[in-house]
C-alpha cells in the first residue's frame, strides 16, 4: 500500500479503526486490568508495514457514568508533547534558522551568563560560571543542568506567558555542569517552546498547528480542547488510599477548564490526542518524515533526532535507554523493551500513555490510558502485558 492510500485510510480512523486481524491476545491481556479494578480502560494499536495489525478498544472512558472508551476518545498524553516540540525545533534547523549547537542565550539573552551551583550547604550556596554556556542540543537530550522545577511551573501557567515563564528558569543556576549528567527536565522542553517562538516569529501552538497538525490531519490534537473534544476525554484515575480500586485523578500540570486558551501551551507536555491522530503523527515518521507527498523533516533531522546522543550516561527511566532530540532511544533491548528492537524510539506520558516505533520491524506500538499512581509510567505492568502479547502478532519483515 502506498503511503498516501495510508493516510486516506487513517483519516477514517475516528470513531472506528480497522484492524487488519483482531487480537483477543491484546484484548485479554488489557482487559485483566480493568476486570481487576487498576484500569479503567485503554485505547491499543498495533501497526506494522502499513497495516493495523490490531486495535482494541477496552473497558470505560468514565467510570461513574459508565461510558465505554470509544476508539476516538481523548487523552492527555503528556510527555509524549516533548518529541513533538523537538520536531517543530528541527524543522527550524532544516530551514537554517537555527543550529542546535547554537548557546541558548544566542536566541533567548535571558540565559547569558547563566551560574552554577558549585556547592549548597543549608542556606548558603556557592555559585560559578559553567564550563561552558547550555545548548539547544542540551535542552532536547536533558542534559542542560536547568533546574528540574520551577515555582512557576503548572498553575501558574495559567497566568504566565510561555515568554516568562521561561525567564523564571533563566534566572535559575544550573545544578550541574551542561553535558556532565542526564536528568529529565520539563523546564527544558518548556524553553524550546519559547525559541521556537523567538526564531520562528510565531506562538508556539499555532507553528504547531500550521507546520505539522494541520498538514497531518491531526485534527483531535491540541493543548485546548474544545467541549465536543472534553466530551471525548478519557477520565484521569489513580488508585484509592485502600488499593481496592480507582478514584479520579486531576491532571498535574494542567488547571481546569481544559479549554481555556489563557493557560500556557505547555511544550513538554501539554497535549491532548487520539490514537487516531497519533497514528497519523508516527507513520509518517517511520516513512522517513514523509506523508501524502509532503516532507516534515529532512532525513539528517529524522537521523539525528533518532540517535543516541547521551552515550554512557545513564539516560530515561528503564534500563537500556539512550537519549535522542526529544525522543527515547533503545540502546539494548532489555526488560520492558526486550520484544523491541535497538534503535526503537518513542517516548511515554506521566498517567502511562506509551507511542513507541520500530523502524528495524517497521512497528508502532500505541497504548493509551490515564492511569496516575503508577511507580513508572514507562515500565507500567500495562506496557509490559500490551508489547508482549503484541510480539505475538509482528511478522518478519524481509531483508
Amino acid at each position: 500500500m502506498k503511503l498516501p492510500a495510508i493516510l486516506l485510510s487513517l483519516a477514517f480512523l475516528a470513531p472506528t479503526l480497522h484492524a487488519e486481524t483482531p487480537s483477543p491476545s491484546i484484548r485479554g491481556r488489557l482487559e485483566a486490568f480493568v476486570k481487576d479494578g487498576s484500569l479503567s480502560g485503554a485505547v491499543a494499536v498495533l501497526y506494522q508495514n502499513d497495516k493495523i495489525l490490531s486495535e482494541e478498544v477496552i473497558g470505560y472512558r468514565d467510570l461513574e457514568s459508565k461510558s465505554p472508551m470509544q476508539a476516538d476518545s481523548l487523552f492527555w498524553i503528556a510527555s509524549m508533547t516533548k518529541p513533538i516540540t523537538a520536531m517543530a525545533v528541527m524543522m527550524l534547523q532544516d530551514e537554517g534558522k537555527l543550529n542546535i549547537e547554537d548557546p541558548v542565550a544566542k536566541y533567548l539573552p535571558e540565559f547569558k551568563n547563566q551560574m552554577l551551583v558549585q556547592e549548597k550547604s543549608g542556606d548558603r550556596i556557592v555559585l560559578v560560571k559553567p564550563a561552558r554556556p547550555i545548548t539547544i542540543r542540551d535542552l532536547m537530550t536533558h542534559t542542560s543542568g536547568l533546574v528540574g522545577n520551577s515555582p512557576l511551573d503548572g498553575d501558574a501557567l495559567d497566568v504566565l506567558s510561555l515568554k516568562e515563564a521561561v525567564i523564571t528558569y533563566a534566572l535559575s543556576p544550573l545544578q550541574f555542569e551542561p553535558g556532565t549528567k542526564w536528568s529529565y527536565c520539563n523546564p527544558g522542553i518548556n524553553t524550546l517552546g519559547r525559541i521556537v517562538e523567538v526564531v520562528s516569529g510565531e506562538e508556539y501552538a499555532a507553528f504547531l498547528q500550521s507546520r505539522l497538525l494541520d498538514p497531518l490531519g491531526m485534527k483531535d490534537t491540541t493543548f485546548w480542547p474544545t467541549e465536543a473534544q472534553l466530551a471525548r476525554l478519557a477520565t484521569s484515575y489513580q488508585p484509592t488510599a485502600d488499593g481496592k480500586g480507582l478514584e479520579p485523578a486531576t491532571i498535574k500540570y494542567l488547571t481546569t477548564p481544559y479549554s481555556n486558551q489563557k493557560r500556557a501551551p505547555l511544550a513538554a507536555g501539554g497535549l491532548f490526542s487520539t490514537a487516531a491522530d497519533l497514528l497519523k503523527l508516527y507513520t509518517m515518521l517511520l516513512n522517513g518524515a514523509e506523508a501524502d507527498g509532503k516532507r516534515y523533516l529532512s532525513p539528517e533531522s529524522l537521523a539525528l533526532m533518532t540517535t543516541d546522543h547521551t552515550g554512557t550516561l545513564k539516560s530515561g527511566f528503564t534500563d537500556g535507554m539512550g537519549m535522542g532530540l526529544g525522543f527515547q532511544v533503545v540502546r539494548e533491548p532489555v526488560g520492558i523493551t526486550a520484544m523491541l528492537s535497538k534503535g526503537t524510539y518513542g517516548h511515554g506520558g506521566a498517567h502511562g500513555t506509551q507511542g513507541w516505533i520500530d523502524p528495524e520491524k517497521k512497528t508502532i506500538h500505541i497504548l493509551l490510558i490515564q492511569r496516575a499512581g503508577l511507580k513508572n509510567g514507562d515500565a507500567s505492568p500495562m506496557r509490559q502485558a500490551f508489547q508482549e502479547a503484541a510480539a505475538a502478532l509482528v511478522q518478519p519483515v524481509a531483508p
